[in-house]
């Protein structure tokens, strides 16, 4: 499957300083334009993992087609794999808290909406 990126230009896209994806300096360059980089120490990097997540979190949320939506999944999906490796986290341990919390409070498969909580 290939894809286009989408564009939707929401703030938090346009909002600097922001982790960027690692060939993306070169593609700005390529296209004639600077770009300024620098390397993030551990803490930064989380932190600027858990802005970045939130971004894509937003662009996953105004996705419209099946192709944006499975694209910004990859996004998002990048992204917790960069953290998980940061901590130095599995995906089986992820799995496994994943599984446990199905076990205690179900997942969504009966599409559940509460509507009040009085």
């Amino acid at each position: 499957m290939t894809f286009e990126h989408t564009i939707t230009d929401l703030p938090a896209e346009n909002e600097y300083p922001k982790l960027i994806r690692d060939r993306i300096p070169e593609i700005i360059l390529a296209d004639g334009r600077e770009v300024d980089t620098r390397t993030l120490d551990d803490e930064e990097f989380l932190h600027f993992l858990l802005k970045k997540v939130t971004e894509e979190a937003q662009e996953l949320e105004n996705a419209v087609t099946d192709s944006n939506i499975l694209e910004e999944i990859a996004d998002v999906r990048e992204i917790l794999d960069a953290i998980l490796e940061l901590k130095g986290v599995s995906l089986e341990q992820i799995q496994a808290i994943q599984d446990e919390k199905r076990q205690k409070r179900g997942g969504f498969k009966l599409r559940l909406l509460m509507l009040n909580n009085d």
